[in-house]
């Protein structure tokens, strides 16, 4: 598409026009999205933060297996959702699937869902951000600013990537996904190679007495917030050359990397300190073992370039964040639900600059109101949006894969029954039991020992969410999603 074919804002959608509404400009690839996705997943902080918690907290040296459990189930959940894809010609992601399978009501309470899912991780992750580049400053003699002040700097740096053409943003991902990688994978071959830490190589991720140890639920929590940021592939599906082909390549390229690095790191990381005490030092030490671990192995170098590249990878998270959240601000915007200006793309960036920017002015509310009452960044902003991102998001899978088994059923007969119906249906039974984990653990994940306002605040507010849908839906008609 050439420079002179501009996109003007979106008219209220209707069945006649919703096929002519703005589309974005790009020609990512394979190689694109998955970058801009695994980002999204932040591997270097995964390893260095909801690890240590699942080893603690969840089945000890048996934990890594929660990834190979988690994987194998967002695996045969990918299977539907990719077979569905050449079924939704729309950018709307997970919503466009609800609605062609759920129709428009759910459809519109799984958009608003995602959204709310997103930018509330968006928001929460510079609660750690803030904190991480506030110590990595001043273990350097930097000056010390209040967390706040440091997560205002990667605000702006988020906002002004986030307004341009999403290339941009996937060039720096790809660079700085790479180097966060890259460490850990250096760090994974040198204790490969030196015959594992000071106990071998732990055996637990293949010992069912230890996967099955202390609190296995935990552990699967902790491996499926993990995960989160694998499904947005499909929100590119406009700026993506080849959607077809493009998005279930990296739907499957993203989800099987993760978890394999995840899964190797995870026991990397155990062998590396040993199975007989790899609980006790999680528990006690569930912020450094990381680097603790990478100093040890490959000196005081090591320990530094982890501590800036955690920062970094942090970084990488909230922008992929916020990539997704303006997408889906964008596509509402373009179909009539939320103001049309919101659905209209840049003249020279083809981006969603305006969805962008009420993105970032949501997130700034959030941080903003967080440093005015004092919150704990970590302890309590952090975990209380988290609560909420986690729940949402395993609830729009669920979501998605009962759109996908109805749809194959009722509008779509026929076809293989492998893709179709068999891997969708395990994947459904493996999402409302990881559901039913998410919603048992629920008050410990928001610092709270039962259901609490708190907990029971996150609840209400995603029901209220989902509920909305049929709402709009049935005042605003001429809404299409698909």
């Amino acid at each position: 598409m050439s420079q002179q074919q501009i996109l003007a804002p979106a008219p209220i959608a209707t069945p006649d026009t919703a096929t002519a509404s703005p589309r974005l400009r790009g020609n990512l690839g394979v190689a694109s999205i998955v970058f801009i996705v695994v980002a999204a997943a932040s591997p270097l902080g995964v390893i260095g933060g909801p690890v240590p918690l699942g080893i603690a907290f969840g089945n000890g040296s048996g934990f890594p297996f929660s990834f190979v459990v988690a994987t194998v189930v967002l695996l045969l959940f990918s299977v539907g959702f990719t077979q569905m894809t050449r079924f939704v010609p729309t950018a709307g992601a997970f919503y466009s699937y609800v609605s062609k399978g759920l129709g428009r009501g759910f459809g519109l309470g799984a958009a608003f869902v995602a959204l709310l899912a997103y930018l509330a991780l968006e928001a929460g992750v510079f609660g750690l951000f803030g904190p991480g580049l506030a110590e990595l400053v001043k273990s350097y003699g930097g000056p010390e600013l209040p967390w706040w002040a440091w997560a205002a700097i990667g605000f702006v740096a988020v906002t002004a990537l986030g307004y341009r053409n999403i290339a941009l943003s996937g060039k720096l991902l790809a660079v700085l996904l790479i180097a966060e990688v890259a460490i850990v994978l250096v760090l994974d071959a040198v204790v490969i190679f030196s015959g594992g830490g000071p106990e071998g190589f732990a055996t637990g991720i293949v010992t069912p007495s230890e996967i099955v140890s202390g609190a296995p639920g935990m552990g699967i929590l902790f491996a499926i917030l993990s995960f989160v940021g694998f499904e947005a592939t499909a929100v590119f599906r406009d700026e993506a050359k080849d959607p077809d082909r493009t998005i279930p390549r990296a739907t499957y390229i993203s989800l099987i990397s993760i978890g394999v690095f995840y899964t190797v790191s995870s026991w990397v990381l155990i062998s590396a300190n040993g199975e007989s005490g790899i609980v006790a030092n999680a528990t006690e030490n569930p912020g450094t073992i990381l680097q603790t671990t990478t100093q040890a192995y490959l000196g005081a170098a090591g320990g530094h370039i982890v501590q800036l590249l955690f920062v970094t990878s942090l970084f990488a998270c909230i922008l992929s964040f916020h990539n997704i959240a303006s997408r889906y601000l964008f596509q509402l915007g373009a179909r009539g639900v939320l103001p049309a200006p919101l659905g209209s793309a840049h003249r020279v960036h083809g981006a969603p600059s305006v969805a962008s920017l009420v993105a970032s002015g949501t997130v700034a509310v959030l941080v903003i109101a967080a440093a005015v009452l004092g919150l704990d960044p970590i302890g309590q902003f952090y975990t209380w949006l988290g609560g909420i991102s986690s729940v949402g998001i395993v609830l729009l899978l669920t979501l998605t894969s009962i759109a996908v088994l109805v749809f194959f059923g009722r509008k779509e007969r026929g076809g293989a029954l492998w893709p179709r119906r068999i891997a969708p249906a395990l994947g459904l039974v493996g999402l409302l039991a990881f559901l039913a984990i998410i919603l048992l653990n629920l008050p410990a994940l928001v610092g709270e020992s039962s259901y609490g306002p708190f907990s029971v605040g996150v609840l209400v507010l995603l029901a209220a969410a989902l509920l909305a849908g049929p709402v709009v839906a049935a005042c605003r008609r001429a809404v299409v999603l698909d």
